[in-house]
């Protein structure tokens, strides 16, 4: 395996940073809002074309550590912010891929990762489905091999997503981890119901009773999904997406006062003036949370509480500046077909995250009783 000296990997994260900000650039100047019940396929390979999901992996797999260290981490901020920007249910399907990655880097074996590099690397697209259907997903041994039953929902890009990462229940109560193939068009159902916003991610179910697995598809050990840190400071990627969707609204608000002639409005620019603070105000603390899930050393409840606070933060921010733009448009913000619509309901749909009073409130308990991280040392 390839290993990169310090030089070169800065140079080479320079480059990835570099081809991201052109690629944006691109997409951003010539791409129409794309129709919102397809899947965004076509930005997906633009991606791979500049080695964005390659960058995942470790220096070992010739990847640019986005998923391990503190530089790759604010890098990988910056894909998942202007992916969110671009196209919101692409951004939620890529922060699952990364999921995946980070699980794996942090409880796979040395193996396990090294085939995951390699499967991924052959251009699959992998996804993080942890929400059971009815019947729920079970894994029962059988000698040496392992049976799967039972149906993952609400299950994000499953027409696209070739390898996921699933948690099963054993016959012994145990959850834990399984990478099990999902490329059986036969398994694949439709979602619970219609969202009201990201179709693009095709969200349906999958069926994966009678798959048999080995020992080698299992991660870790059991409880492994939930624990801590990792659990919950993982959550700091879905803001960085949240935060990309934000900056597209704040453009098309802008975009709609300058064409309309309501730019120099003193009510409007008040608005805007508002926007622009939640929109600052979203990305520190998206930073603050990606800099504490990477910082070496932190205290683990430090780096959960920090990303909880931040987790809400951005989700406050964002509603509120949903607000201001329906309130800044008027009607023609409720105007099917209009990019600002769709990315509104998107971003609406996006924000419904589980147990965000949960989030803050253990948030809030943690700091009631320690100081913020690094202030007093």
């Amino acid at each position: 395996m390839l290993v990169l000296g310090t030089e070169r990997v800065e140079n080479d994260l320079f480059t990835f940073q570099m081809d991201l900000k052109n690629l944006f650039d691109k997409w951003k100047s010539v791409s129409p809002m794309p129709a919102e019940n397809i899947f965004p396929i076509d930005l997906l390979n633009s991606l791979r074309e500049i080695g964005a999901l390659d960058a995942l992996l470790s220096h070992e797999e010739r990847g640019l550590n986005l998923c391990r260290s503190l530089e790759g981490g604010l890098a990988l901020l910056n894909l998942l912010r202007r992916t969110g920007y671009l196209n919101l249910s692409l951004g939620r399907c890529l922060e699952g891929h990364v999921n995946v990655v980070r699980l794996v880097e942090l409880y796979g074996t040395l193996e396990q990762r090294h085939i995951l590099a390699q499967q991924l690397r052959s251009g699959i697209l992998a996804g993080i489905w942890v929400t059971d259907g009815v019947p729920p997903v079970t894994i029962k041994q059988e000698n040496t091999q392992y049976r799967l039953a039972g149906i993952k929902g609400f299950a994000s890009g499953v027409m696209q997503v070739g390898l996921a990462l699933v948690t099963a229940t054993t016959q012994q109560g145990h959850s834990i981890m399984v990478l099990a193939p999902t490329v059986e068009a036969n398994r694949r159902q439709s979602a619970p119901g219609k969202l009201m916003g990201m179709q693009a991610s095709g969200t349906g179910a999958y069926d994966f009773t009678d798959i048999v697995i080995s020992s080698d598809n299992i991660i870790g050990s059991a409880g492994d999904y939930l624990r801590q840190p990792e659990f919950s400071a993982g959550a700091w990627r879905g803001s960085a997406v949240t935060l990309g969707a934000m900056d597209r609204l704040i453009d098309l608000l802008r975009q709609e006062l300058l064409d309309r002639g309501r730019a120099h409005n003193p009510h409007q620019l008040y608005r805007l003036g508002e926007a622009l603070i939640l929109q600052k105000t979203a990305s520190m603390w998206v930073t603050e949370a990606a800099k504490a899930a990477y910082t070496p050393g932190m205290q683990s409840e430090d780096v959960v509480a920090t990303v909880n606070l931040a987790r809400i933060a951005v989700e406050r921010a964002a509603l509120e500046l949903i607000t201001l733009v329906q309130r800044s448009l008027g009607l023609s913000a409720f105007v099917k077909g209009k990019a600002v619509e769709q990315v509104m309901r998107d971003l609406m749909t996006y924000l419904r995250q589980p147990a965000p009073d949960e989030a803050l409130t253990e948030a809030a308990a943690w700091f009631a009783n320690h100081d913020w991280p690094g202030e007093n040392a």
